[in-house]
């Protein structure tokens, strides 16, 4: 028995445990930020804008009651959330992170690979203020 509860632990935590060791996640590789862009424009540009800035009034509700797309160009909260939640806000979405969250962002691990998903953050992060990005990069090595 004591042998398959170890099991289990390890497998439940070896998605977190070994493969995101490499946080925090740079602005440095323009290859990187390039595929982000890629991406960015492939799945998240209809609800965060082209320009990063999220919806209208993305504090507010939507016509569903749901909350709107929040900027992800430095003006908003995005940063204050280290890159592996970020990361796993991406892959997994709200819904299975946050009980009773009121959202639309869902999960995009079924298409996206966990590099894509960094090279998204990596151009996120290319727009960010230079104080923002350094914060953001300690925050993120803890």
């Amino acid at each position: 028995m004591k042998k398959y509860f170890f099991i289990f632990i390890v497998l439940f935590y070896a998605d977190t445990a070994f493969s995101h060791s490499h946080y925090p996640i740079t602005r440095d590789s323009l290859e990187a930020i390039k595929n982000g862009k890629i991406l960015y424009n492939q799945y998240c540009v209809s609800c965060h804008q082209a320009n990063l800035a999220g919806a209208t009034n993305w504090q507010g509700l939507d016509e569903d009651g749901h909350r709107k797309a929040p900027p992800l160009n430095g003006t908003g909260h995005t940063w204050h959330h280290t890159d592996e939640l970020l990361h796993r806000m991406i892959k997994y979405g709200f819904a299975k992170l946050i009980k009773n969250y009121e959202g639309k962002m869902m999960g995009f691990g079924d298409k996206i690979s966990d590099e894509g998903i960094d090279n998204i953050l990596s151009y996120i992060k290319s727009y960010w203020k230079d104080d923002i990005y350094e914060y953001h990069l300690e925050m993120s090595k803890q």
